[in-house]
């Protein structure tokens, strides 16, 4: 197994070998979710992305620092910096303060990864831990003479800017093709030039989250958390960065003029952006009623949804697609996938649970052959810049090889005991470790759906003490449609099973 991992560079436009600043130690940074509401699925397949960069990074032997920022203050809600900060407005809304705002749905952001089983990063910074810092590169964006004030807002000076340098080279976008499709705005004419965008806005008198600064009381602007955080945690330049499509412009091109403005370097070596989602076709958006939440799959609530689908299952299903491709939702592909992720997890117990008792005489070289390349296989197809669909469909091979000697079709004696090790332990290794699959189908095996259960229960036995028989037959019976047995006892139901299919 020779192959060496290649990332498609988007600011490079090409594959490139994979080659870290400071071997064996690899930074990654990903732009993390503004905290004003729930994630949405778009957010969720962007930080699966990651989750499998981080661990694939992590099992090929590096030493790897993850930081994904919260933004918890400064996102304004357009790209031309008309000063609504989404924290606020929602808190507004919801009658909270702003901080209450974050804790909630910083809390619901982690459950939502954590239900879907993303690893927690290295470091989780928030942009008003890190004030201090942004007012100071805010300066030295200044001093070189970059940046410039107006009533109380520093704006970046993106006409100085491209007389030495590339405004849009990740991008590939130009200052004319911005000029036409500028449009006027509130503060627009605070700034010399129409692309100039905030670093530091100036805050109205009812503007609640507000912070002491050189030019004033204001608030910094939703791209400087991201050149701060990323450069203090991981140095001037670190390996990659990696967000959503929808970041290129204006938040990472914008990422790369503050970096160079302030410290005269581009601060990154590899940029990785996820494409979009669409349902049945159509751009996903919430004026279609066409975009879904992470717990609506789950839970299947949404009104375009059959049925709620396990939290493996949708995230096998984001696997099936290669994170550079636009994925689409629709009920058929995520009920494929459920099956798919039954198959694959039947073939891990078959795995765990296949006696194989070697006979040096029998062993077939070609048989041996066969299985070292799948084995190969996996690590080719993931090196190929993450090809998460090529590597399920490796994994897949090898539970067919499986089943082929638990069904005695290929004898299994045909390899020898070191080559079944080895293919036992790589499809282990990239099915739980790599993917971040989770057996979900064996009884007590998950936890979430463990506490649920008992849940269930609970209110079975309520119903039934007030003598609610048709309550306790109905949470029973959709229990069992649900592939939940209730196995009553002498002291009540204290117990369930897996239901046979």
């Amino acid at each position: 197994m020779n192959s060496v991992l290649k990332i498609y560079n988007t600011l490079t436009r090409k594959k490139e070998d994979f080659k870290p600043l400071n071997p064996p130690n690899v930074g990654l940074y990903v732009c993390g979710p503004t905290v004003y509401n729930e994630v949405h699925l778009g957010n969720l397949r962007t930080y699966i992305t990651f989750d499998i960069v981080f661990r694939y990074l992590k099992n090929s032997g590096y030493k790897v620092r993850y930081v994904r920022n919260i933004t918890d203050v400064g996102h304004i809600v357009s790209e031309f910096d008309d000063g609504v900060d989404r924290i606020g407005k929602q808190a507004q809304l919801e009658k909270l303060e702003p901080m209450e705002i974050v804790q909630k749905y910083t809390n619901s952001f982690h459950e939502v990864l954590h239900m879907f089983n993303c690893l927690d990063a290295s470091i989780e910074p928030t942009a008003t831990g890190h004030i201090v810092e942004q007012i100071e590169m805010i300066k030295r964006i200044m001093q070189n003479g970059f940046a410039y004030e107006v009533n109380g807002s520093v704006y970046f000076d993106v006409k100085k800017y491209i007389e030495k340098h590339n405004y849009g080279k990740l991008s590939g976008r130009n200052v004319d093709d911005l000029l036409e499709n500028t449009r006027d705005l509130e503060a627009q004419d605070e700034k010399r030039f129409f692309a100039d965008f905030a670093l530091w806005k100036n805050a109205s008198a009812k503007h609640i989250m507000r912070w002491a600064s050189p030019w004033g009381e204001g608030f910094p602007g939703w791209h400087l958390e991201c050149s701060v955080m990323s450069t203090k945690y991981l140095g001037q330049h670190f390996d990659i960065h990696g967000g959503g499509m929808d970041l290129k412009f204006p938040h990472h091109e914008c990422e790369i003029a503050q970096s160079v403005g302030a410290d005269g370097a581009e601060p990154v070596h590899y940029w990785m952006h996820g494409n979009m989602l669409t349902v049945n076709g159509t751009k996903m958006s919430k004026s279609l009623g066409n975009s879904f939440l992470p717990r609506e799959l789950v839970d299947g609530t949404h009104p375009l949804l059959d049925q709620g689908y396990s939290a493996m299952s949708v995230r096998f299903f984001l696997l099936q697609t290669h994170y550079a491709s636009t994925l689409d939702f629709s009920n058929e592909p995520l009920k494929a996938a459920e099956k798919g992720y039954k198959r694959l997890m039947n073939a891990a117990v078959s795995f765990e649970n296949f006696q194989f008792a070697e006979n040096k005489s029998k062993i077939n070289p070609q048989e041996e052959k066969e299985v070292n390349e799948l084995c190969d296989a996996c690590y080719e197809k993931l090196n190929d810049d993450f090809n998460t669909p090529e590597t399920l469909a490796v994994l897949f091979e090898m539970s067919t090889k499986i089943n082929s000697y638990k069904n005695n079709t290929i004898p299994a004696e045909s390899i020898s005991a070191a080559t079944f090790d080895r293919m036992k332990q790589t499809f282990h290794s990239f099915v739980f470790d790599v993917m971040g699959l989770a057996n979900e189908t064996e009884s007590g095996n998950n936890d979430l759906t463990d506490g649920l259960v008992k849940i269930f229960i609970e209110l079975r036995k309520e119903a039934r003490t007030n003598k609610d028989f048709a309550t306790s037959d109905k949470i029973r019976n959709d229990l069992l449609a649900a592939g939940i047995q209730l196995k009553d006892e002498k002291d009540g139901t204290t117990i369930w099973t897996k239901a046979e299919q």
